[in-house]
């Protein structure tokens, strides 16, 4: 009886618990600034700055820089990330829009003509997920 009460207790403790989403980002070329990373939930709002589901940063460190996210609940996302080498909280671009700072994504890279599309770049989130991108 009294672990069917703990199991009924805990069941919604474990509907609405919560991932965690390590990226290993690869290829960083320097340690000044910081990487910069944006989490999409749905392929409607990808690589839209206002519509980003999750983001986080860490500071860059040259070749490998570690980024965790928390509280991420079951489902699909992609990742989009840019090392922000001078500091200034924005992804630099030429005046054709082309990203002058290294730039990657979740399962896809940029492509000759542009960046990749959400289901290119999805994954599914499990109770802790660990992705490797490189810049």
């Amino acid at each position: 009886m009294r672990l069917l009460t703990i199991i009924f207790l805990t069941l919604p403790l474990l509907a609405f618990s919560q991932n965690k989403l390590t990226i290993e980002v690869m290829g960083v070329l320097s340690s000044n600034g910081d990487v910069k990373v944006a989490v999409y939930d749905t392929s409607d709002s990808f690589l839209s700055k206002d519509k980003v589901f999750k983001t986080g940063s860490a500071s860059a460190r040259e070749g490998k820089t570690e980024v965790s996210i928390e509280d991420i609940p079951d489902g699909e996302y992609a990742v989009v990330l840019y090392h922000d080498a001078n500091g200034n909280d924005e992804l630099d671009t030429n005046w054709l829009g082309v990203p002058k700072e290294p730039v990657g994504f979740s399962n896809a890279k940029m492509k000759t003509f542009g960046p990749p599309k959400f289901k290119e770049c999805a994954f599914r989130m499990q109770p802790v997920t660990q992705i490797q991108v490189t810049l």
